[in-house]
């Protein structure tokens, strides 16, 4: 581990964020090791690589389904990748998984109404369900590494990340940046229980505060 990688995005295994993955996955594997083998699991707006490295990817007792609109080729034999939309799940019928599962993916929808249409359907095809996103109101914002950087208007966040290192200890791309502070929407606890009304809630701890919020109903 080099002292940039802790820095970086958490699809990097020695990231920071990665560190924080683990820890809430052991939450979920928990959870579904209770269920029947095989365990049918759709992943929405999930990676290849979140379930490499969770160890999962070629363990034949999970049957992974990853839906994404970016473009990836599974070479595990227990994961499949389809191009797809979070906020439309037609493809999939009433209840058709053991489990829906989605990881830091909700937050990135533009929008509220998006993110209702995304929990809708969450709830909708899977049996059970389990919804990970930030604390808006955690003081440091998760996807830059800043303190308090959600709460400050969008032409000071695009100047921060283009013109100095400060987020990342990097500079970001110009166009990369614009779309993502337009992407980008935290959400309240009271927003997720908005969302997902008969869950219990898995909070995740960080010097006393509440990082993130998990919704599920195992």
């Amino acid at each position: 581990m080099n002292f940039y990688s802790i820095f970086d995005i958490s699809e990097n295994k020695n990231s920071l964020g990665n560190q924080f993955r683990e820890k809430r996955f052991s939450f979920f594997l928990k959870k579904i090791n209770k269920l029947p083998k095989p365990v049918s699991i759709l992943d929405v707006g999930g990676k290849i690589n979140f379930w490499e490295n969770r160890g999962l990817a070629g363990n034949l007792n999970y049957k992974i389904t990853i839906v994404n609109i970016e473009k990836e080729i599974s070479k595990y034999s227990n994961i499949n990748y389809e191009i797809g939309d979070a906020t439309n799940l037609s493809q999939f019928v009433d209840k058709s998984f053991d489990v829906a599962h989605s990881n830091s993916v909700i937050e990135h929808l533009y929008n509220f109404e998006n993110q209702k249409k995304m929990s809708s359907e969450i709830i909708r095809v899977g049996q059970k369900y389990i919804v990970q996103t930030p604390n808006k109101f955690f003081l440091i914002e998760p996807h830059y590494l800043l303190p308090f950087f959600q709460f400050i208007p969008n032409k000071l966040k695009y100047f921060i990340l283009t013109k100095t290192k400060l987020s990342r200890l990097k500079k970001w791309d110009k166009k990369f940046a614009s779309q993502y502070i337009e992407e980008i929407r935290l959400l309240s606890l009271k927003e997720m229980k908005e969302l997902f009304p008969s869950s219990k809630i898995y909070f995740e701890k960080f010097l006393g505060m509440n990082k993130s919020f998990t919704m599920h109903n195992f």
